[in-house]
């Protein structure tokens, strides 16, 4: 096969991947961030510490991560199929992707919020802020470069999965290399496609750590989050109003 031929096919290809992946990110960022949040926020000692949710939000999220993605996909296909109409191309893969990358991610931010300094939660807390100031002002901004580090993760593992979707005709590179690198005995073709998917995740990877050490030297350079710099300004003027008295 030329090159003027495989053009055509890796640049459908690529698109269908791009698409899959891209939507499968969106999705999963969306939902797995409020629920890596909540095992933060309902397990033990935490601000809304509640043992039963926490314990079923994290056996659901474990039973997702454990299920590999190739009997994920099968086992959905009702679903996928409920959803989009059908369970075959770059469409109907998304369902899979999605549902596969939500546990995935939700984890990632867990580990990410986990690592927050508690002081700056407490310094909150004392000015009089709630659990829903607590995570958008704190929680969040302060885990950014690591949630930045784990949307890479996820979407580097999404790409694998999306490979694996192409053997059951879910479309993207992966189907391209099953199709013509194995039933055909286009090898060439094949090496192509992983070079294709190689150069993809460098370049991801290079792009999610370069966001992610960018966040975190202009964090350093900037100081104490804002809510500790408040609660610093404070404390001169309650001395103030102290020594009045």
């Amino acid at each position: 096969m030329t090159w003027s031929e495989m053009q055509p096919l890796l640049s459908q290809a690529g698109t269908e991947t791009l698409v899959m992946v891209g939507w499968s990110t969106l999705i999963a960022v969306a939902a797995g961030l409020p629920i890596g949040v909540l095992l933060v926020l309902t397990d033990r000692g935490g601000l809304l510490q509640n043992t039963v949710v926490n314990k079923v939000i994290g056996q659901i999220v474990n039973i997702g991560r454990s299920m590999p993605f190739i009997i994920l996909m099968v086992a959905l296909m009702n679903f996928t199929r409920w959803i989009t109409g059908t369970t075959i191309g770059s469409e109907a893969a998304i369902v899979p992707l999605a549902i596969g990358g939500i546990p995935f991610f939700a984890r990632l931010v867990e580990t990410a919020v986990r690592e927050v300094d508690q002081g700056l939660v407490e310094a909150v807390q004392a000015m009089g802020g709630n659990t829903w100031t607590i995570v958008r002002k704190v929680l969040v901004p302060e885990a950014l470069p690591s949630l930045i580090a784990s949307t890479t993760t996820t979407v580097i593992a999404l790409i694998g999965y999306s490979a694996m979707a192409g053997t059951v005709g879910g479309g993207g590179l992966g189907d391209l290399a099953v199709r013509y690198g194995y039933q055909r005995f286009e090898t060439g073709l094949m090496w192509i496609t992983v070079a294709v998917l190689a150069v993809a995740i460098a370049v991801i990877q290079f792009g999610g750590d370069w966001a992610a050490r960018s966040l975190h030297r202009r964090g350093a350079r900037s100081g104490p989050a804002p809510a500790l710099r408040l609660l610093k300004a404070k404390e001169p003027a309650a001395a103030d109003i102290s020594k009045v008295a």
